[in-house]
């Protein structure tokens, strides 16, 4: 009795699931199992890993499009394999990667479709199913491009309107498959911003796959981290990086994950240590160049160059060899460093 209220507060569940593909009556490719995940209302949960660690086919799996090789699906306690489409339909909406090019349709048209697993044979719209499109307008901030062509709109307004399709059709879960691809970083922002909104004002849960590590790190409250052939690693973003996890998934010799920024770090081949004295924002990017030119960043004392950072006046001040020089930019002081060590 307590397994079945559980399952009641989580939109989405997933019960000892593998997944794969049916290569012939017997034999069957799987890739992982014993699948156990939750998705609670209210919530944005991120798919990250590697290519080739099997989210698209947990993804598809999840929305019923493609067949477990064990295990089931729940979504609001009702499971998702042998229903037909129009009650998967009612239960979950899927946002493909996929660009919208059907210049002839109005946005409004377009997010009406969202409302086809409720109307007749015939389609034809009730006054719910308007209200629930221009509600889902509003919710994206396209109202006022209603009457608009789908081809008179940006790449990052067209992945709004799929997103207020998906609104429409008002299920319970809401699954995207890559929404940032092909935008630029403002609208990866938007987007991203815009579905952790939407997961906390509609009560929806909202996942949805992508390769925005930074992104996803700020804006999901749960993480799912895949790996070929290893079990999936759960947790809020914070305690993911906290724990190694994410270094030890996307581990690759030539970059680093860094824990106290959550970025990824080329990994260039050093040549020498060089002495910088200063931190706080001039200093990040300070390392950072000095990184990318190949020379190992220290605090402490370190042959016969360092870099003083005069933080007040941005600028910087070498001593080498009992000289001292000063260089109004970064691109002056890798410039200088150049020069002067290929002369050493």
């Amino acid at each position: 009795m307590s397994d079945i209220k559980e399952m009641q507060k989580n939109i989405l569940v997933t019960k000892d699931l593998s997944i794969g593909y049916k290569q012939g009556r017997k034999d069957n490719l799987c890739l992982l199992s014993d699948i156990n995940l939750t998705i609670r209302r209210g919530e944005m949960v991120c798919l990250l890993g590697p290519n080739g660690a099997g989210k698209s086919t947990l993804m598809r799996t999840i929305a019923g499009i493609q067949s477990p090789l064990a295990g089931y699906t729940l979504v609001e306690g009702i499971p998702i394999r042998d229903r037909n489409y129009k009650e998967i339909a009612q239960l979950l909406s899927i946002v493909l990667t996929e660009r919208i090019d059907v210049g002839n349709l109005t946005v409004y048209h377009i997010v009406s479709l969202g409302r086809h697993p409720y109307t007749s044979w015939m389609g034809r719209l009730s006054e719910e199913d308007n209200d629930k499109i221009k509600w889902a307008l509003e919710q994206v901030g396209l109202m006022h491009y209603a009457d608009h062509f789908i081809n008179q709109l940006s790449d990052g307004e067209r992945q709004r309107v799929m997103i207020a399709k998906a609104l429409a059709q008002d299920t319970p879960l809401i699954m995207l498959d890559e929404p940032t691809a092909h935008l630029d970083l403002p609208n990866r922002v938007d987007i991203m911003r815009l579905l952790h909104r939407l997961a906390r004002e509609t009560n929806k849960a909202i996942l949805l796959s992508t390769h925005e590590l930074d992104l996803a790190l700020q804006a999901a409250d749960v993480i799912w981290l895949m790996a070929l052939g290893k079990p999936i690693k759960i947790g809020a973003p914070e305690d993911l990086v906290l724990n190694g996890s994410i270094e030890e998934t996307f581990h690759n010799k030539s970059f680093i994950f860094d824990r106290k920024t959550g970025n990824f770090i080329m990994n260039y081949q050093k040549k020498q240590k060089i002495q910088v004295l200063g931190n706080d924002v001039m200093g990040f990017w300070t390392q950072r160049a000095l990184s990318r030119e190949g020379y190992q960043v220290t605090c402490e004392e370190a042959g016969n160059c360092s870099v003083k950072l005069l933080e007040d006046i941005m600028e910087w001040e070498i001593h080498k060899n009992g000289e001292t020089l000063t260089c109004k930019s970064i691109e002056e002081l890798l410039a200088y460093l150049r020069t002067s060590f290929s002369t050493d």
